[in-house]
Order: C-alpha cells, then structure tokens, then sequence
C-alpha cells in the first residue's frame, strides 16, 4: 500500500515503451530530517547563543585541572581497582550468562518458538533500562557499594552480549548442525561441537570489547553511589576542586587506554 503512495515518473525508452520510475525519497528524508531537527531543538530550549557566550567555562576548568594534585594519588587508587574489580566481575558473570540466554533466544536452535521470542523480548527489555538507573535500583536493594555496580554492569553485559550473541547464532552455517542432531545427538551436543566453534572468536572478541567499556560506564556509577572511583569524582567536582578532578580523569585515561591495548591485541589475534 506504501508504495502506491511514492512520487512516480514516466519514462520513454529508446524502443518507445513507456515505464514507470519510482522517484527517489531523499528530499523528503532530508526535509524530515530538519523538521525534527528544529522540533527537537524547540523542544529542548537549545540555545546557540548559550552555547557561545559560556563555552569559555569550559576551557576555565580545564586549566584548573592543570596540573593536577599527585598528593591525591594515595585517595585515589583504591576505588580505581573497585571499579576495574566490579567492571572485571560484572563483565565476566555477564558474558557466561549471556550465552544460555542467546542459545534460548536463536529461533534456529530453540525449537519453541514461543520461547525465542520471549528471550528476546527480555534481552530487549533489558537493553532499553538505563546503567545509570539499574545501579540506583540496586543501591537500594544491595545497599551503597560497589556491589550494586556490579549488579548493573552484570545486566548491561547480558543484554548486550547476548543481542550479538543470538545474532550470530542465527547466522551461522546450520549443515554440521543438522547432520549432527540427524545422526542422534542432542540440541546441546549438536550446538557444542557444529556452532560454537563458529561463534567463539566474536563471541570472546566481543566480551572484551564490552569489558573495555563497562570499566568506563563503571566510572559514572559512583553518582549514585554504586562504589568505585566516581565517589570521589563526583565528591571532588562537588567542591570545584578541579585539580583533584584532572588526578581522577588521568589516572583513568591511562587505565582505559592499558586495558583496550590488551584487549585490542587479544582480540586481533582472534579475528
């Protein structure tokens, strides 16, 4: 029906037969595009000229980050490995569930179809809750600590491994797989011998790039007090002691950078 709705126009070819020419959407898309654009900024209260008379703030706070307070280094080390430990633990707990549940949510392995959709549907839900507001949840039920990041970044692992994970389950070569469960063996044993092995370089690949970015994510979980290094973040940009701040932010940029080196490293090694 979408169809007969498109802009059309008629064309004459060198024999003299006339077609029909479905004109391109760009120019509505683009038209759209700006409509939205300019809503989203109505919306939104977005000033330009805001943005343009305070941005030198910006550049304020950098300076007093510089140089930043190597005395605050004893403070600091300490929750910077709570939150590598909670990102490691979180990480490595979601990555090993998540592969039953992308098992359960492959329409080409499950064969209740009922129960695909339904894994879906729940790796989908939880995808759409926000870290930030399933670590205050937990702050509440697991108390203040890094226990309650752990538990977020646990979920978001989950969710997000095991979207790519079904997916790629899904598209993965089925004929060892068929003659497997056709000679006798089981769904399990078929999947652990004819599947996994063709899933297992970007299934790893893929928990560690998520590794790489929950010890980032974890940062943030100290605004809700979820434990790690953004207590003190958050405490310090509280008191405008930005200085402290620049010690904080260094000593995470060098271990995220460290981190993603060996992850990237690893990761090469299995693509």
């Amino acid at each position: 029906m979408f169809d007969k709705l498109l802009p059309t126009k008629k064309i004459i070819l060198p024999n003299g037969k006339e077609v029909t020419e479905k004109r391109a959407l760009t120019p509505f898309v683009v038209v759209a595009i700006f409509v939205l654009t300019y809503m989203s900024a109505v919306i939104t209260g977005f000033n330009v000229e805001t943005i343009i008379k305070r941005i030198e703030q910006f550049f304020v706070i950098l300076q007093q980050m510089v140089p930043p307070t190597w005395a605050y280094f004893p403070h600091i080390w300490k929750p910077l490995l709570d939150t590598i430990k909670m990102s490691l633990l979180g990480s490595l707990m979601g990555v090993l569930c998540a592969l039953p549940l992308a098992i359960l949510a492959a329409s080409n392995i499950t064969k209740w179809k009922w129960l695909s959709a339904t894994m879906k549907f729940f790796l989908s839900l939880l995808r759409t809750l926000p870290t930030l507001i399933v670590a205050l949840v937990a702050t509440f039920v697991f108390g203040l600590g890094t226990v309650a990041g752990t538990v977020a970044i646990f979920l978001f692992t989950v969710a997000y491994v095991g979207k790519l994970l079904y997916e790629q389950i899904e598209n993965a070569n089925m004929d060892a797989y068929e003659a497997m469960n056709s000679m006798g063996l089981t769904t399990i044993q078929s999947f652990r011998y004819a599947i996994f092995p063709q899933i297992l370089p970007n299934y790893l690949s893929t928990s560690l790039f998520c590794f790489e970015g929950n010890v980032r994510y974890a940062s943030i979980l100290g605004y809700v007090g979820a434990g790690g290094i953004g207590l003190l973040l958050n405490e310090s940009l509280g008191w405008r002691n930005y200085a402290n701040v620049g010690m904080i932010l260094l000593l995470l940029v060098i271990t995220v950078f460290i981190i993603e080196t060996i992850s990237e490293h690893h990761r090469k090694k299995l693509m």
